[in-house]
């Protein structure tokens, strides 16, 4: 059985660990969990460091837990956030768990019948009929408004770096989730929480309310991971465009691919033992080739392939590398057909577009490609770059400037696509 944290350590997921967690986990099947938050049906790539821990922790014989914050989703957590999250309604946050456990299930195996089979908990379950009065009770009485007001993300919202302050609700999102590894203690005999780095204050609230209320011989432990960031310092996983999701619907597999494929060398380098289980000896061989030649860009392209078939498919995969060479391969017009019509838009993503009405279709292409929709400026430059066979429309070479465009010629039926020499494209949309 390989060793957990050892596994984390080398992979530079390891951020800050309680003593004595390492030797817990050498000495027996640990059950752990970690927490993730249920506001949109699909989790994104800023999740993935956290989804990776449980899939290393299962592969190292441990039980994985992910539990989805219904609850705590209802709140909002004041960590590292600089105000209240919007609230969610019961039919939301169970469409979005359902939705999260069909990603996550691409990670970890909740089907088998091995005891370290992986479980998804909504803590909805066992707070949705818990009394206000019951919980300053039972779980209130035991944590010190002192101990809750020293917390680093308590601090930060009181002391005006973030603009509303902190309402009451959000400061007791710790005693939440404190008592959310208190009944999973109880109740599925949890040991250990995982969560980013940015969770370790509500965590060992947690392990505190668990030994200030069942007894100091209980002994529970929690484990972070670093925040990622880009070597540049900014955060991970924002681009221009907004979150990368792993639904393929809100992100295509090719733009997902071309996410990875595009990080710098720096990133490639520490993102390809973070977000993939390649081996080290594996990873160690690639980063020395990479080194050789970072022109072939090897990390970038292994860590781009490794991702994109584990979050989507073999298939997808294809279709993203297929799509790739679209823009610098030989691609032909039924390449471009087969892409769906939301990959073909991010494939010419920032190309120069112009609307054309449908009556303007059956007139040649020179008159098209000048008034219609100004690809060229002139009628001369049009013709001499014919003549030079460097005009394309839809990746088939024009040979005639005065033949008909039609709607047969639409893609999707839709768009056409001029290409002036080898990297000038031009998208026409039909309206």
């Amino acid at each position: 059985m390989k060793n957990f944290v050892e596994e984390l350590r080398w992979r530079g997921m390891l951020a800050q660990i309680m003593p004595g967690t390492e030797e817990l986990l050498q000495k027996e099947m640990v059950t752990a969990y970690l927490g993730t938050d249920p506001t949109a049906d699909s989790l994104h790539i800023g999740h993935l460091c956290g989804i990776m821990m449980l899939r290393h922790l299962q592969r190292c014989g441990h039980k994985p837990i992910i539990l989805v914050g219904g609850a705590t989703g209802m709140i909002g957590d004041p960590s590292g956030k600089s105000q209240e999250r919007n609230l969610l309604n019961n039919e939301t946050l169970y469409h979005n768990q359902e939705c999260i456990k069909q990603q996550v299930a691409k990670f970890l195996d909740f089907e088998s019948n091995e005891p370290n089979a992986a479980e998804m908990v909504n803590n909805y379950d066992w707070m949705k009929d818990f009394t206000f009065l019951d919980f300053a009770r039972e779980v209130g009485k035991h944590i010190t408004v002192n101990y809750m007001m020293a917390k680093e993300s308590v601090q930060q919202r009181l002391n005006g770096t973030a603009r509303d302050g902190l309402s009451f609700t959000e400061f007791t999102y710790q005693l939440l989730q404190g008592y959310d590894f208190l009944y999973l203690y109880q109740h599925k005999g949890v040991k250990l929480q995982l969560g980013g780095n940015d969770q370790w204050g509500n965590m060992t609230t947690g392990t505190e309310l668990i030994r200030r209320t069942l007894g100091n011989d209980v002994e529970t432990f929690a484990l972070t991971c670093p925040l990622i960031t880009k070597s540049d310092g900014k955060k991970f996983g924002k681009t221009e465009s907004g979150n990368i999701w792993l639904d393929p619907k809100r992100t295509t597999p090719y733009k997902f691919y071309q996410f990875w494929l595009n990080v710098s060398d720096e990133d490639a380098e520490r993102y390809i033992k973070i977000f993939t289980s390649l081996e080290k000896e594996v990873i160690d061989a690639l980063v020395e080739e990479h080194k050789q030649d970072p022109g072939r860009r090897v990390l970038q392209k292994r860590l781009a392939e490794e991702v994109t078939v584990m979050v989507h498919s073999k298939e997808a995969l294809d279709t993203a590398i297929e799509a790739s060479s679209i823009l610098f391969g030989k691609s032909t017009k039924e390449g471009l057909e087969k892409l769906d019509e939301q990959t073909f838009l991010d494939v010419f993503d920032g190309v120069p577009q112009f609307e054309i009405s449908k009556d303007q279709l059956g007139q040649p292409a020179i008159e098209l490609f000048t008034s219609a929709a100004p690809v060229f400026p002139s009628k001369g430059e049009m013709r001499k770059m014919v003549q030079g066979g460097g005009v394309s429309l839809n990746k088939e070479k024009l040979t005639d400037q005065n033949r008909p465009v039609t709607s047969e010629d639409l893609i999707d039926g839709k768009y056409l696509l001029a290409q002036k020499g080898k990297k000038n494209y031009y998208l026409l949309i039909v309206k």
